[in-house]
């Protein structure tokens, strides 16, 4: 396992390839994105039933599609209250078609009766690397932190505006991109899957 050349980024959420990009400035690699690729790109269902599945899902049909190795993450908020759910449903946990806006505040609701001190939660991600050929590697990260009853912040997407990572004041939301891509757990998660292709490498 090493870097590959070219490396395809399996997401056409503008944010998420920007933090993704940013996460990765190190790689040596020749980024694809939605945007600079000229032929089809593929919508994945997130059908698994976990973080690897759903990642790998993604990055094996972009690598399908572009024929290029790709890289994909999924990820979740777990609030212990809810028994470590939304959880890999977190992207869906409004419904199907649900925007950021509903699935943040139907999480708002469910926590509402929640004592403060009760409201632990955590950020989990999965980052993936698929390969046309050669063995699929992935790398796990967390983001501990407690969940706020209102939205706080204007950064970030998902529910950083009610999440308040551990030994923080301010909600991801109110963090600086640098201090996010610091601590996210989508920063752990590609950290630790470009320090395994470069340890293979």
């Amino acid at each position: 396992m090493s870097f590959p050349p070219r490396v395809a980024i399996a997401s056409r959420n503008p944010g998420k390839v920007r933090e993704i990009l940013s996460l990765c400035a190190s790689w040596p690699v020749e980024w694809i994105t939605s945007e600079t690729h000229a032929g089809p790109w593929p919508d994945v269902e997130e059908t698994g039933d976990s973080y690897v599945d759903n990642a790998l899902l993604k990055a094996r049909a972009v690598v399908e599609a572009v024929g290029v190795p790709a890289v994909a993450d999924d990820s979740g908020i777990e609030v212990d209250a809810l028994g470590g759910g939304p959880g890999p449903r977190s992207a869906r946990y409004a419904g199907e078609r649900a925007t950021d806006e509903r699935n943040l505040h139907m999480l708002i609701r469910a926590v509402a009766g929640v004592p403060a001190a009760g409201r632990t939660a955590r950020y989990r991600c999965v980052a993936a690397l698929a390969r046309p050929e050669g063995p699929d590697v992935w790398a796990e990260g967390v983001c501990e932190g407690t969940l706020l009853s209102k939205p706080r912040g204007s950064g970030g997407f998902g529910y950083d505006p009610i999440f308040v990572p551990a030994g923080f004041d301010r909600t991801m939301a109110e963090l600086t991109p640098e201090e996010k891509d610091r601590i996210s757990h989508r920063g752990r998660a590609f950290r630790a899957l470009g320090e395994l292709l470069a340890r293979d490498g």
